[in-house]
């Protein structure tokens, strides 16, 4: 009986062993699979889906109203390496989708009144739906940069970069305004991960006028949570672990690393920098604000640089030129 009993004893102990053995590989497995599991949320895919559905929207314009189509001035000042490459990409998805997009190029000894001159020329031509400054402003002369986007009419301001639009935004007028591109491309991609933003808690890090302000702006009428932070945040890392939708705009590379992220975190990085990379032809690599190897093991959906808020940029432009296009065909038919 005492030999039963030890017996018993003995393949008691070795079964609990075994099940702690069983439930240890499984909890490592378990970590090793969610370190790997975020997502990837293709901007490359998702433009390319806005793309086609803005293509759908302008034949149907034609086929309704004869000879239409949207129409989009890009105005640039000087002659700018980087300028001319994004307008070239502008263009190229403009002639993809069937906008009528034209470049105009200003000299750089344009003085702040013939650049000005040029803005009113078009607000005033009825068949321009859409008209974009192209940033920075390459002149010698002395130019005021928030006097010329405002001279932008709001209602062809399709950079959303106003006074007027981004105070219809801030109000959470968004059906009667642009919205800026960067921001409202963010907003897509995050409505492809199927998250939705209402009652999440989101954190945005940078404010700037082109992305973090206009970005808090949209979250909070979208009814997220949100918290802005910036250069004199104190306590950063415990921030960005709070946040269940994380927007990083604060042109710093690789400043928002992995243990940082709440697991199953949205991470949307609008981040291009250019960091030294030996391996590279050119010398550097391109990457975001956001470490992307460590922040992929814990967050659940995550955008890659490049390849993800930039192509959404473009794509929303082309959205906002089509959406003043039928404005103004929606306008006119009323006064008829």
């Amino acid at each position: 009986m005492r030999n039963l009993n030890r017996f018993i004893s003995l393949s008691l102990s070795v079964m609990l062993s075994l099940v702690a053995r069983l439930l240890h590989l499984r909890t490592s497995s378990c970590q090793g699979s969610r370190r790997s599991m975020a997502t990837i949320v293709s901007g490359n895919k998702t433009s390319k889906m806005v793309r086609e559905r803005l293509r759908n929207e302008v034949e149907k314009m034609k086929s309704q109203f004869s000879g239409f189509r949207p129409s989009l001035v890009v105005l640039q000042v000087g002659d700018r390496d980087d300028s001319n490459l994004y307008i070239s990409t502008k263009l190229k998805a403009a002639a993809e989708i069937g906008i009528d997009a034209k470049h105009v190029r200003l000299p750089n000894t344009a003085s702040q009144d013939e650049v000005l001159q040029s803005i009113m020329s078009v607000n005033e031509n009825l068949s321009v739906h859409g008209l974009i400054v192209q940033l920075p402003l390459d002149s010698v002369n002395p130019i005021n940069t928030e006097l010329i986007t405002n001279a932008v009419s709001p209602e062809k301001d399709v950079d959303g970069l106003s006074c007027v639009n981004a105070g219809k935004l801030s109000r959470g007028d968004l059906k009667d305004c642009f919205i800026p591109c960067t921001p409202n491309g963010c907003m897509e991609l995050i409505r492809q991960t199927g998250v939705s933003v209402a009652g999440k808690h989101a954190v945005v890090i940078g404010r700037s006028k082109i992305v973090g302000a206009p970005m808090h702006d949209l979250l909070l009428w979208n009814h997220a949570t949100v918290t802005t932070c910036h250069s004199k945040t104190p306590d950063l890392p415990e921030q960005v672990s709070r946040a269940d939708i994380l927007v990083v705009g604060a042109g710093r590379a690789e400043m928002v690393r992995g243990e940082w992220v709440k697991d199953g975190a949205v991470v949307i990085d609008c981040g291009i920098n250019h960091i030294p990379d030996e391996t590279k032809a050119s010398g550097k690599r391109v990457v975001g604000d956001v470490h992307y190897t460590s922040a992929s093991q814990r967050a659940g959906f995550i955008t890659p640089v490049p390849g993800g808020v930039g192509p959404m940029t473009v794509a929303m432009l082309m959205e906002n030129t089509v959406q003043s296009a039928q404005r103004f065909l929606l306008k006119n038919q009323t006064r008829t």
